[in-house]
């Protein structure tokens, strides 16, 4: 029936949206909350190291594990994303496969393949190698999800802002200055702004799961890892959460430069309107080019993106109604993802009054500490919010202003779409419901102790006399045993691996 539905009211452009919507917004949450985790954890092994505290091993030990299945769902998704530029989107792959595809090709190159060649280490390598080189290998897979999203938001931003390409007589484009198509003119911007929201909402996750384990009486004996964990959320909701509203003033005023039909979006403004009102509640009217039931302030608006109180900001009724973008969703996604930028201030300014007051870890903060449980979704909300901003308010276009999104699809039918939609909801509520349930599972469960200290020492790995006569073929190596020499060869240079 909802199949039925799909293919009766909707084309087979719309249905190709909505499954790139649906698929790209499981995916970005993990991507983003891997690279908030491998760079607290890289923070977390370099404190262990540091100052010997086993506290920091242990959370460290714990958030590994979820670490592992946070990037192991991003990896899965995004082979779902490259398959459907294959199927849904060929002619845009075709046509834009010049430029695009080395971008895509350079990040497995250099990121993933760094990523995965560590990985292992990371995870499996704690007791079997030296402890430096377990944090090295730590920090290559935090500094490789790095570079990972400096290739991935460098195609993105082409995509919105291109530049260092011609488009040949056959329609494709070709590349013409490389330089200019990795850092294009939004490219800058748009990475500060996406790291500094996945380092946040891994922040306010950690420290919301960390207010938890002081408040919650079944953890008592994790109040010492809570503590560590809110401690260091802190610090992030303090000073980035303020930071990240000034790049975004910075990544709005260069939007309104190259992009000036999505920032009128995003206000809700169709006339051109100098002191550029702010409009805190509105419910956009696309077919009548108008609001209705607007809340606005005077000049606001005007002052945040032309730093002038009589600057003069485009309406929308500057393009024509088939360039213009989906107002109503740009426009409420915008608020909410500043509303909950706005919370994360507040809780960071909540933050510093209860670590100058002393009080931040008491169990009698409870108000402070739910705030922090309060918060802990939010970040993925304003994460997928701001994505929908980017990606809804570059439409109709998915090169800006060279390649239109109905130009882009494959000619398919609205069943094919449809049917492939409805597999791809059945299977990731399975596959996503189990990896989230696992993580919760693990969250529930808690940090666990040191059973054994022996596991910070890495293995030996000397061949004793018995092994090597075994290894050579000896007929007859228990003569050695016998003899005593089932010991390590003192003549042989193990590099002091003993």
């Amino acid at each position: 029936m909802f199949a039925t539905f799909m293919i009766d009211q909707l084309d087979a452009l719309t249905l190709a949206r909505i499954q790139f919507a649906f698929v790209v917004s499981f995916h970005i949450v993990f991507p983003a909350f891997s690279i908030g985790l491998a760079s607290w954890l890289a923070v977390l092994e370099f404190r262990w190291l540091k100052t010997g505290k086993p506290i920091y091993a242990e959370v460290y030990k714990h958030w590994v594990k979820i670490f592992a299945v946070v990037f192991g769902l991003g990896v899965v998704s995004g082979v779902v994303m490259s398959y459907q530029f294959g199927t849904n989107w060929a002619v845009f792959s075709d046509k834009a496969g010049n430029v695009i595809g080395p971008l895509l090709a350079y990040e497995v190159l250099t990121a993933f393949f760094l990523e995965a060649s560590f990985l292992g280490i990371m995870l499996f390598g704690w007791g079997r190698v030296s402890k430096r080189m377990h944090f090295t290998a730590t920090a290559i897979v935090a500094i490789g999800t790095l570079i990972s999203a400096t290739w991935i938001l460098s195609a993105n931003s082409f995509m919105q802002t291109p530049q260092g390409f011609m488009v040949g007589a056959d329609g494709l484009l070709y590349p013409t200055n490389w330089l200019e198509i990795i850092f294009n003119p939004s490219f800058p911007y748009r990475f500060a702004h996406m790291v500094t929201a996945a380092f946040l909402t891994t922040a306010f996750v950690i420290g919301g799961i960390g207010a938890y384990y002081i408040q919650s009486k079944k953890h008592a004996e994790h109040r010492q890892h809570g503590r560590v964990m809110l401690g260091m959320a802190m610090i992030m909701a303090i000073f980035v959460a303020p930071a990240q509203v000034l790049i975004g003033d910075e990544h709005g005023l260069n939007t309104l430069e190259h992009q000036p039909a999505k920032v009128a979006a995003m206000e809700g403004i169709w006339e051109d309107e100098r002191g550029a009102a702010l409009r805190l509640f509105a419910i956009p009217d696309q077919e009548n080019q108008t609001n209705k039931y607007e809340v606005k302030i005077p000049y606001v608006t005007g002052l945040i993106l032309t730093h002038s109180l009589d600057g003069e900001v485009k309406g929308l009724k500057n393009w024509a109604p088939e360039d213009q973008p989906h107002v109503i969703i740009v426009f409420w996604a915008f608020r909410i993802m500043v509303a909950i930028g706005m919370l994360m201030v507040l809780v960071g300014l909540f933050s510093a009054y209860k670590y100058f007051k002393k009080q931040q870890f008491n169990t009698d903060s409870v108000w402070f500490h739910r705030a922090w449980m309060m918060m802990t979704p939010l970040g993925f909300i304003a994460l997928l919010s701001g994505w929908f901003v980017t990606e809804t308010g570059r439409q109709p276009w998915t090169v800006y202003g060279v390649i239109r999104t109905a130009e882009s699809m494959s000619p398919l039918a609205a069943q094919q779409v449809a049917t492939t939609l409805i597999g791809f909801i059945v299977l990731y509520i399975f596959v996503f419901g189990a990896g989230s349930f696992y993580i919760l599972r693990l969250i529930a469960q808690g940090p666990k102790p040191y059973t054994d200290p022996a596991e910070d020492n890495f293995y030996e790995h000397s061949v004793t006399e018995s092994q090597g006569r075994a290894l050579s073929g000896d007929s007859n190596p228990a003569k050695g045993t016998e003899e005593g020499l089932d010991e390590p060869a003192n003549d042989v240079d193990d590099g002091g691996l003993r």
